[in-house]
């Protein structure tokens, strides 16, 4: 299952995000979409928010650091 991130360098929750997901060994890809637009539109259409992060987990679509929702999806205990 493939988890994308959409953050930017000075977010403090998505560092916290990218710390917990390495933490528990999760494999995930981070789009910066404070230096790639399209990226940007990309968050905005699949979220309907302009914060971050928004984590993509494979049709699921997560909006903040929502550590029991992701747990949830990506079946962490």
């Amino acid at each position: 299952m493939t988890v994308k991130i959409y953050s930017t360098p000075t977010c403090v929750y998505c560092n916290n995000l990218k710390e917990y997901l390495k933490e528990k060994n999760i494999d995930f890809v981070v789009s910066d979409v404070s230096e790639n637009e399209k990226e940007l539109e990309k968050m905005v259409a699949i979220s309907g928010q302009m914060g971050v992060p928004v984590v993509e987990i494979g049709e699921n679509v997560v909006i903040g650091f929502d550590k029991q929702k992701i747990d949830e999806l990506l079946n962490l205990k």
